[in-house]
């Protein structure tokens, strides 16, 4: 495996990490200001609570690697995504800092204002859609690069099938990911009625996911049909997917093993996120710019692989302690401290 290949590997896994951990932290915030809205039981709000707190603070850790990385391995990627990316990405910044926000004003304060709720949120429903704009623009059709100048197409971005497609897509698989999660963790807190209300959150959210993955395959055989014919090459990864998905389904369905049915969650979009990515190569941005192409010399490159790769196994840990001692911790998970 090349060096090409290998950073930008473990730079998708950084990336992979923020999808679920993410997925999970924004959701569970549009879930606690729906139930709060609309007087839901209020249990279920403390038992979100009980999640939210130990884990947004290392939710953008994966994030920063990422960033980091993909500048770090691959200098021209700022060139071609800077400047088309600035005013989607302040909007991305803008967003976080009103999610940090919310615990400073809500959290730590008096009372539990429902504007605060309202702004944590949806903000967590917009800033996936955010992001998904560096995925949609890396297909090709988007950029304008006369001279020198980049610049982003907005009337086709906004126009675009495969634009809203993908963003469609990232919200509802948002919801899902989180509602599986806090199905299972709602079974460990033995709370009954946070545990159905959010079983039927994922059984609802489910339908709306795998049609928007489908939709956005027939979306991007129209958008970028060389993509697409790489996909079919290795489309065992997507029907793998899809076989992750419908046992887990099935399974909180019958009201069965909730924690093996969030690990088949997690491997469906592991095998369609690396089967995305993997297709996608060699392109970072088609068909402009590929992994080969303005690449670190090969001592940086190695120096930088193993510096992720460390952080990688630094951060898997701290997760997993962090989820022992909190999160997967009998007391705290029952609110009992």
């Amino acid at each position: 495996m090349s060096y090409e290949v290998l950073g930008i590997t473990v730079l998708w896994f950084f990336l992979y990490g923020y999808l679920i951990v993410a997925s999970i932290d924004f959701g569970a915030g549009f879930f606690h200001f729906y139930n709060k809205a609309f007087h839901r039981n209020y249990q279920v709000n403390r038992l979100i609570q009980r999640y939210l707190s130990p884990v947004w603070e290392v939710t953008n850790v994966f994030l920063v690697f990422f960033f980091v990385g993909i500048i770090g391995f691959f200098p021209d990627t700022a060139y071609y995504f800077g400047t088309a990316l600035l005013v989607p990405g302040s909007i991305s910044i803008v967003l976080i800092a009103i999610r940090g926000s919310y615990y400073a004003f809500n959290t730590y304060g008096s009372s539990d204002n429902l504007i605060y709720s309202f702004l944590y949120g949806m903000s967590g429903l917009l800033i996936p859609a955010s992001f998904t704009i560096v995925l949609t623009i890396s297909e090709g059709g988007y950029l304008d690069i006369q001279d020198g100048n980049v610049t982003l197409l907005l009337g086709e971005l906004f126009t675009s099938a495969y634009s809203w497609s993908v963003v469609i897509l990232a919200i509802v698989s948002v919801l899902f990911i989180s509602a599986s999660f806090l199905t299972y963790y709602a079974y460990k807190a033995g709370d009954t009625e946070s545990y159905h209300l959010f079983r039927r959150y994922t059984l609802g959210w489910s339908l709306p996911t795998i049609l928007a993955s489908i939709f956005i395959f027939f979306a991007i055989s129209q958008h970028n049909p060389d993509h697409f014919t790489e996909m079919l090459h290795i489309s065992w990864m997507f029907f793998l997917s899809l076989l992750f998905f419908l046992v887990s389904v099935y399974l909180i369905y019958k009201k069965r093993r909730h924690g093996l049915a969030f690990v088949l969650v997690m491997l469906q979009f592991f095998s369609a996120w690396f089967g995305y990515g993997a297709s996608h190569l060699p392109y970072l941005l088609y068909p402009y710019l590929t992994i080969y192409d303005g690449f670190v010399n090969e001592t940086m490159a190695f120096a930088l692989i193993l510096a992720f790769l460390a952080g990688l196994l630094l951060l898997l840990p701290s997760l997993y302690f962090l989820m022992r001692l909190f999160l997967f911790d009998a007391d705290y998970v029952k609110g009992k401290r």
